[in-house]
């Protein structure tokens, strides 16, 4: 314990010197980091799914800086400071995990995410949906949509019953692609089609987000293979036909 909350001393430390004696530190606002701090969350985003540990490690220091950095910047204007934030989440997780520090009894972890939202919702939350954020990604939105409003109750059963939803929604933006007269149609639908999809992964225990994200990381490697195969025949992709470049894209898809 000593030498963790030696380190954790000491970065408070090197950040009170950079505050105060570097020129671009002097600078930042909760603003300037806002942007910074997206970046470093994907970046440890992208580590995981790698299974990256140093990478992980690095990304998390990255992330503890910008807490500690968010943290001196208010300590600055008397709004708060870090013994805050960490007395402030050490109360919400108490508060919150009452089958651990109180006399609720839980069966399993479905019992404690349904609790947490419950008590969210006594805490003053007026909509179990509240904590999205407005601006995430919509395909994460879309997942954590559906995760809080199982949280209170609202879900289907089996995971057919879901598949059969993603048949309908299917069904119905064929119904309007054979219209071909509202694309504004066409859209909603094919939005319905996407929510459907991502509340079946939720069912077959799939995050919808990651197994995105490896799909386009797929995609890009077979394609710069392709990419890199073309260029050592002296061709170009512009000036090749699709059956050509499909070659090399089953060749990329055997090797990759």
């Amino acid at each position: 314990m000593d030498k963790k909350l030696a380190a954790f001393e000491r970065l408070l430390n090197i950040m009170d010197d950079l505050r105060s004696k570097c020129p671009w530190d002097k600078k930042q606002s909760f603003n300037n980091l806002r942007t910074l701090t997206i970046e470093e969350t994907y970046e440890l985003s992208d580590a995981v799914i790698k299974n990256d540990i140093n990478g992980i490690k690095e990304e998390l220091g990255d992330l503890m800086l910008h807490i500690v950095f968010y943290s001196k910047i208010a300590s600055e204007t008397n709004d708060f400071d870090i013994t805050d934030v960490l007395n402030n989440i050490c109360k919400k997780l108490i508060r919150r995990h009452p089958h651990i520090y109180g006399n609720v009894n839980v069966n399993n972890a479905d019992d404690v995410a349904k609790n947490w939202e419950n008590i969210k919702l006594k805490e003053g939350k007026k909509s179990a949906l509240s904590g999205v954020p407005v601006s995430m990604p919509s395909l994460l939105k879309a997942y954590r949509i559906q995760e809080k409003a199982k949280g209170v109750g609202f879900d289907w059963e089996k995971p057919n019953q879901v598949w059969d939803k993603v048949k309908e929604e299917l069904y119905e933006l064929k119904e309007e692609l054979d219209k071909n007269d509202n694309n504004a149609n066409i859209e909603e639908e094919f939005g319905d089609v996407l929510f459907s999809l991502v509340n079946y992964a939720r069912f077959i225990n799939v995050n919808p987000v990651d197994a995105l994200e490896k799909t386009n990381k797929k995609f890009i490697k077979r394609f710069q293979y392709l990419e890199e195969n073309a260029y050592k025949k002296g061709k170009s992709l512009k000036n090749m036909t699709l059956n050509e470049m499909n070659v090399f894209w089953n060749k990329a898809k055997k090797e990759k």
